[in-house]
């Protein structure tokens, strides 16, 4: 029990989705439009970038630029490669330190933490202080999308693929009332679209076939006739890591609960449709909003 004259420690603790991260831009800008403000915040993968965006005060110039994206943009930020994934992540990481990320987690405005995963060992690790930006990319390190990072003497990779909500991080720092977001609650059996699905097809094979490199693209449905329709290597590849990640969730979050969840309804959104923000924040908002009574009854609303 707090003391009595003590306020709460609030937390926020955002999960793992990538593409579907962009939601969490749309979830922040509503809580802060609500006089929610989190004394800490954590995430995991895309959730980490986005923290360390929010807790650096860069949150409205980040989404803004987010929100510009185009699929061209996109394809210009990957550095293709095939020596332990498909990106080495090199070229994004160093744009979002030139405009965003560039400072020590100890000198940004909010407590903030990442959540990565020795590849050697399968041990969560958690990030806490050093680069921000060398922490969020080892957290955003996916695999087979991204190449590991190394990291303090270790190889790190995605943090969600031992905690894709870290609600236990976020009460490690301290806090008294977790708030997190899960972005992935309604994408276990939706995750491999099937051939009839041109939103999603569009977006993860034709689109990105043209600017794939000819070794990486003959890997993409297309490039041959069969039998039957068969997913491409990225929607296998993120199918695979869709279930992974809600079943890990559900174990996580079972033995250690967030005291509210906001789960946007992110089915339809690709691996890699990060050009389609618009979408995902609109359903950041959807989220939050409909969440905000019973925060008001938690007592965290105005």
């Amino acid at each position: 029990m707090l003391p009595r004259n003590r306020k709460p420690i609030i937390a926020l603790a955002l999960g793992s989705g990538s593409a579907r991260g962009w939601a969490h831009l749309g979830v922040l800008r509503t809580l802060t439009q609500a006089g929610i403000r989190p004394d800490l915040i954590c995430g995991t993968s895309i959730g980490a970038l986005v923290a360390a965006a929010y807790a650096a005060g860069e949150t409205e110039r980040f989404e803004k630029w987010v929100l510009s994206l185009t699929l061209r943009d996109v394809v210009s930020l990957m550095d293709f490669g095939l020596s332990g994934g498909m990106l080495r992540g090199e070229r994004l990481m160093a744009f979002f330190e030139r405009h965003f990320m560039d400072c020590p987690i100890e000198d940004l405005q909010l407590p903030f933490a990442a959540v990565a995963t020795d590849l050697h060992t399968g041990q969560e690790v958690w990030l806490q202080e050093g680069s921000t930006s060398e922490a969020v990319r080892a957290s955003i390190a996916l695999p087979g999308l991204f190449s590991p990072s190394p990291y303090q003497g270790r190889l790190l990779v995605d943090g969600g693929l031992v905690n894709p909500v870290p609600v236990s991080l976020a009460r490690a720092m301290g806090a008294d009332i977790v708030i997190a977001v899960d972005l992935n609650a309604d994408i276990l059996g939706r995750h491999v679209a099937p051939e009839t699905d041109p939103p999603v097809r569009s977006s993860v094979g034709s689109a990105w076939r043209q600017r794939l490199p000819q070794a990486i693209s003959s890997l993409l449905p297309g490039n041959g006739e069969s039998p039957e329709p068969m997913p491409s290597m990225i929607d296998t590849v993120s199918a695979s890591i869709n279930i992974m990640q809600v079943r890990i969730t559900r174990s996580r979050m079972a033995g250690d609960p967030a005291d509210f969840v906001i789960a946007p309804r992110l089915a339809t959104l690709g691996l890699l449709d990060f050009h389609r923000a618009k979408f995902a924040v609109e359903q950041g908002v959807a989220a939050a909003e409909a969440s905000l009574p019973a925060l008001k009854q938690l007592g965290l609303s105005s």
